[in-house]
């Protein structure tokens, strides 16, 4: 790919940056060094790779889902100070 000012005015525009001649004078060598080091990769052979979408295997930390017996509603509500009719009292919403 070829590198020059109007590549990386046009980069600047669409990343909405306003470079001054001297720092598009800066970043031209360094953007052709990067396309280069990236343009080795079309040069690895992947015909025997698979496609590894994470590449840390991902486990499921969380404790095993057991059924247990649930609190009444009575000893749900027990420690509650605002209640009404077996149910959680909250505050008016206008």
């Amino acid at each position: 790919m070829k590198v020059d000012e109007e590549l990386i005015k046009h980069v600047a525009k669409v990343a909405r940056l306003k470079l001054s001649a001297a720092e598009i004078k800066k970043f031209q060598p360094q953007l052709k060094d990067i396309l280069n080091a990236f343009s080795k990769l079309e040069d690895i052979d992947t015909k025997n790779t698979e496609p590894s979408f994470h590449p840390i295997e991902i486990k499921n930390v969380m404790r095993e889902d057991k059924v247990t017996d649930s609190l009444t509603q009575e000893q749900a509500l027990s420690l509650v100070k605002n209640k009404k009719d077996g149910y959680f009292k909250g505050p008016k919403a206008v």
